[in-house]
């Protein structure tokens, strides 16, 4: 440990360096504080534990309000839980089960199709919208899905192995699921205003092909899962993108469009 010394009538010492630097404490603190994923109660002992990585000084620095976009913070103290038995079952590749959260007209949670059990091999945990995610095969479905982890309830372990999918890559159905919507992927022709060029690359990444098209725009050919999500997103350029083919993706969007202007 690196203890410093300063002499005087009577010497005194500190700790010059630590772990984490203050900076990087506040950054671990203000990601655990606006997460969508993890309860309050879980939030307060995690901040709690990082502050004991810091003076009691520099602890105060950490007390102090993170803006969040007025989404709550769910109330699923059985998480870690479920993380947990996630995160083994993949290493050990092995199924686990669980019962499905949803909630009533009235705000009452239930567990869906009447409690029944999902058998499931967990492939991967992915953060999406700030929200965690479980993908995996399905045995319900009969292809891979995802769940959102924090309304996955009573997970436990099963005795038989992973339904394993050779052509599963993380990565990649990450990329082309929006908003862990739908799995049913296409490939979609977008033309786009130039200016957009930033929007598409923050959505799709810098390996994506694109194609001048006149001198105001561009044309960028996207694997994706056409969704309501998908949809939306392309709602929200106000027509500086475009759907062009295949034909049955944009005559989706068009009637997402007509059920808009009723």
């Amino acid at each position: 440990m690196d203890i410093v010394c300063v002499k005087s009538s009577r010497n005194s010492y500190f700790l010059a360096t630590r772990q984490f630097e203050l900076p990087e404490v506040k950054l671990l603190v203000d990601a655990i504080e606006s997460s969508r994923f993890i309860t309050r109660k879980k939030s307060a002992k995690l901040i709690e534990k990082l502050t004991s990585l810091v003076s009691s000084h520099q602890a105060r620095e950490l007390d102090r309000p993170v803006y969040m976009d007025g989404t709550a913070k769910p109330n699923n103290e059985t998480i870690y839980y479920t993380v947990d038995a996630l995160h083994t079952a993949i290493r050990e590749k092995r199924q686990i089960r669980f019962q499905y959260m949803e909630f009533t007209p009235c705000k009452e949670k239930v567990l869906k199709h009447g409690g029944a059990w999902y058998p499931f091999s967990p492939y991967a945990l992915m953060w999406q919208r700030d929200y965690y995610y479980a993908v995996g095969w399905s045995e319900r479905h009969g292809k891979v899905a995802q769940f959102r982890v924090d309304r996955m309830v009573n997970a436990e372990p099963l005795d038989r192995p992973a339904v394993e999918t050779a052509t599963f890559d993380a990565a990649d159905y990450a990329s082309k699921v929006f908003g862990m919507y739908d799995d049913k992927i296409e490939t979609v022709t977008l033309r786009c205003k130039n200016r957009l060029m930033r929007s598409v690359i923050d959505r799709f990444g810098d390996g994506v092909q694109t194609q001048p098209d006149g001198p105001d725009h561009f044309t960028v050919q996207v694997e994706i899962a056409p969704s309501p999500p998908f949809f939306g997103w392309v709602f929200t350029f106000a027509g500086g993108i475009q759907i062009t083919g295949p034909e049955g993706v944009l005559l989706e969007m068009q009637q997402m469009g007509a059920w808009l202007d009723k």
